[in-house]
């Protein structure tokens, strides 16, 4: 028996893209490649960003001018900051349900634009879990970005570890008396959203005899780099900021 010629079903593939903290030219060559291949980029739409476009989808525009027809925004809510609130469950549904609609559209390859880096505190395992759990046949696929604490080193020329430091990265929301034990612990301690917090982590950190650099808008023209012993008191930040905590190195070569 002649067994038929039958071509082979193209999967479909969801792409995590990480588009980098800000500035367009820190996006990857694979990234832009990754968003060129795409037949629809779902970007992040928050209450900052309203009407217009975010962070990420600006980010896009720039990389590849020619993708404004496939952008798909989908709203995020920033207002909950921990736990699995139902505004921030329905935001990864609708996320999700947009690749799969994207997906029933015809669509062969769904790409997610996420600011910084898809494995760094990203909505972006939340979505895909949710997009396999409707379409089993969907290959999940993860490009890397640089994260807003590599664009606050090498803006703020702090190396964030040498030697045989210890890196840790901490975000505020998991409380002050988190912070306090990683920095025990730590050389190098970055903190995620704590902009808010902001005077409670200097005060913890001046406690801990640690200075720190702030970064706002890393990367951007209008970033604001700042140490921590220069803040006015009581003086708060966007949620999406970074503090690095660096140690003190005396010497060339001295952490080896």
């Amino acid at each position: 028996m002649t067994v038929p010629n039958i071509p082979p079903v193209s999967a479909r593939l969801l792409v995590g893209v990480g588009v980098g903290p800000g500035d367009p030219e820190l996006i990857t060559v694979k990234a832009v490649r990754g968003l060129e291949a795409a037949d629809a980029i779902l970007v992040p739409a928050t209450e900052e960003s309203g009407d217009g476009p975010g962070r990420a989808e600006r980010i896009v525009q720039a990389a590849c001018p020619d993708a404004a027809s496939r952008i798909v925004r989908v709203p995020f809510s920033m207002a909950d900051k921990s736990g699995v609130s139902p505004r921030r469950k329905q935001a990864w549904l609708t996320s999700a349900q947009a690749a799969v609609d994207a997906f029933v559209d015809g669509a062969a390859t769904v790409a997610f634009a996420t600011v910084g880096d898809p494995s760094v505190y990203s909505t972006f395992s939340y979505l895909a879990a949710h997009v396999v759990e409707q379409l089993t046949d969907v290959e999940i696929e993860v490009i890397p970005g640089i994260t807003a604490m590599q664009a606050l080193a090498a803006a703020s020329r702090t190396p964030l570890v040498e030697g045989q430091e210890v890196l840790a990265l901490v975000p505020v929301t998991a409380g002050m008396d988190r912070l306090r034990e990683v920095l025990a612990v730590a050389d190098s301690t970055v903190a995620y959203k704590g902009g808010r917090r902001l005077p409670e982590v200097a005060e913890l950190l001046r406690g801990e005899g640690r200075d720190a650099v702030m970064g706002v808008d890393v990367s951007l023209p209008n970033q604001r780099l700042v140490r921590l012993s220069d803040l006015a008191d009581g003086e708060s930040a966007p949620y999406f900021s970074t503090v690095l905590a660096a140690p003190t190195r005396s010497a060339t070569g001295g952490r080896l």
